[in-house]
């Protein structure tokens, strides 16, 4: 079976140690260990890790052994705005729609935040 390209926001990186959404973040990395899914993580993501605890920036250097990492690229820049050009998402969410656009451009149907 394929494994179906799951586009990871930093959100669910952090959300190992976060008491409120610890056990789903492990869950799903859990899946992720078993081959159920294929995990694309993007420049985005490695960039706001920075402010994130020691154990996140760690667990994110782990994962990304097993993922692909994508850079932001013009596609997915202009797909953002396209977003926000729409009021899809306001100006406030520009980094959200960013992983979405960065997820669409890159052929994730799927993604985990």
């Amino acid at each position: 079976m394929k494994n179906i390209r799951v586009y990871v926001d930093t959100s669910i990186i952090g959300g190992i140690s976060d008491s409120e959404f610890q056990k789903a973040s492990l869950e799903f990395f859990e899946q992720v260990r078993n081959n159920q899914f294929h995990i694309v993580l993007s420049a985005l993501v490695q960039e706001e890790i920075v402010a994130a605890p020691e154990r996140v920036k760690q667990f994110l250097n782990e994962l990304k052994s097993n993922a692909t990492v994508i850079e932001i690229s013009e596609a997915a820049l202009k797909l953002r705005e396209a977003y926000m050009k729409a009021n899809i998402v306001s100006k406030k969410s520009s980094s959200d729609a960013l992983h979405v656009a960065l997820a669409t451009a890159n052929n994730c149907p799927i993604i985990v935040m």
